[in-house]
């Protein structure tokens, strides 16, 4: 045995738990942070990388470039949901993240309405 630490030990492994992770913080409410709620770093986050713990610096190497939902960050971390939305809500808190609702589905418009708009194209442009 010798005195030197483990390379291969991952704050993530199983002998940490998850609320060391968390800070011991609670879960926000279910609404703060759906699956489907899409995540990106903001502008100032890549100045404080260095002051972030491991899995707070994962989530936003995987979000510096794009949006990301809630349900994917989970999934490329490999830590459960509850986790990642405790470490969004705490990230949030400190300005790393914008978290915003995914757009939502557009509606069914009337057909009439895009046939007019369609037949006033094709008199305009002789299609």
């Amino acid at each position: 045995m010798s005195d030197e630490p483990e390379e291969d030990l991952e704050l993530t492994s199983a002998l940490v738990p998850f609320f060391v992770i968390t800070n011991g913080r609670s879960l926000p409410p279910e609404h703060a942070y759906g699956h489907t709620t899409l995540v990106s770093a903001s502008e100032h986050a890549a100045t404080t990388v260095r002051t972030l713990t491991p899995e707070a610096r994962q989530v936003l190497d995987l979000v510096m470039d794009g949006f990301l939902s809630v349900a994917e960050v989970a999934a490329h971390t490999h830590l459960p949901l509850g986790v990642v939305r405790i470490l969004l809500s705490e990230m949030e808190d400190g300005g790393l993240i914008i978290a915003r609702k995914p757009v939502p589905r557009a509606e069914r418009v009337d057909r009439d309405v895009l046939n007019a708009v369609l037949d006033g194209l094709r008199a305009r442009f002789g299609a």
